[in-house]
């Protein structure tokens, strides 16, 4: 098995594709993959097969197949989007392909075809409201969460159907947080049924008890991204949890640093172990799909650091910095299956 990062970069209109060695750490560049404008969001559907990428300057999603053996990609179809993707993700099939529209205000279902590309037409569009920032369904694929920054400052809950691909309003159709919080993204616990959600305005993570049965969520703990004696200006961007359940991840931009928390393995609670600082503008950052290391893109700088993730503890030990490129918007690491 062979693991490869792939980083889009805004300000350069491609994706620049890198190996890793998964016992040291290192990367390789291996190519950059040019696209028709400045690439955004990234998702890799189940199979691992394809890959697909959101255009944000010409508002397109780009499909493109994954050479298991060399992570090289190839272009297989582009098709216009209404609007400007700002995230997507696959259904947990890899039937569908959903993306969120920060200032539409909305998201869509597209089909995703036989040979893997992405159908032209969305399957569906659905207001749902300002600063919709992500969406993705839950382990069992029959129901979806749509989180929205400050303004609306809520979660949408929907019922998904995995035949048709249609989303419909949960009997309870929202979530709404406390003290405006914003949340942004989310992640599920592996094996617990808890959701977190990072918050970008609050600067925080909260901890939801996902219920299985009805598609709800309820708030159980909000725990901070910064340290206590920092009184600076702080958005949270990303957040990302480890393949056992034992550590997660939070990005703060303004702090520059990666937030760490362990997580208790009965309750879902979260406890600080530290920030780790890092690359100014931490937008975007991924853990390899083993938990072993992560890597942070500085939207500033331009530049890419990497951390092993040390077993016991979750703290992050630094390894290198390298340059990357112009607006670094998304970092996915991908281990093909052969």
């Amino acid at each position: 098995m062979a693991t490869f990062l792939y980083v889009s970069l805004a300000g350069e209109n491609k994706i620049s594709i890198y190996s890793l060695d998964s016992e040291a750490g290192k990367l390789g560049f291996l190519k950059d993959v040019s696209l028709g404008g400045a690439v955004g969001p990234l998702a890799v559907g189940p199979e691992g097969r394809f890959l697909y990428a959101g255009i944000r300057s010409t508002c397109e999603m780009t499909s493109l197949r994954i050479d298991q053996c060399t992570g090289d990609l190839t272009i297989v179809g582009t098709v216009p989007l209404d609007a400007d993707p700002c995230f997507i993700a696959t259904d947990r099939r890899g039937c569908f392909l959903f993306s969120s529209y920060y200032g539409a205000g909305a998201v869509a279902v597209h089909p995703i075809l036989p040979d893997g590309a992405v159908g032209e037409r969305p399957i569906q569009w659905l207001q749902t409201a300002a600063n919709a920032h992500s969406i993705q369904t839950d382990p069992s694929n029959r129901f979806a969460f749509v989180p929205h920054i400050a303004g609306p400052n809520l979660i949408r809950q929907f019922e998904f159907d995995e035949q048709s691909g249609i989303l419909e309003a949960n009997a309870v159709p929202q979530v709404v947080p406390e003290d405006k919080a914003g949340p942004r993204h989310f992640c599920f616990h592996p094996r617990l049924p808890v959701v977190y959600f990072v918050n970008e305005q609050g600067s925080s993570v909260t901890a939801y008890r996902f219920n299985s049965r009805f598609g709800t969520l309820g708030a159980f703990q909000t725990v901070s991204t910064l340290p206590t004696d920092y009184s600076g200006e702080n958005t949270c961007a990303q957040i990302h949890i480890t393949p056992t359940g034992r550590f997660l991840y939070a990005s703060n931009r303004g702090h520059d640093s990666i937030a760490g928390f362990a997580i208790a393995p009965d309750t879902g609670r979260l406890e600080s172990i530290g920030q780790q600082p890092t690359e100014v503008m931490p937008r975007a950052f991924g853990l390899d799909p083993e938990g072993r290391f992560l890597f942070v893109g500085g939207l500033i700088s331009g530049k890419l650091a990497s951390y092993r993730i040390d077993g016991p503890t979750g703290a992050l030990e630094p390894l290198e910095t390298i340059m990357v490129g112009q607006r670094p918007m998304c970092c996915l690491l991908y281990t093909s299956p052969s």
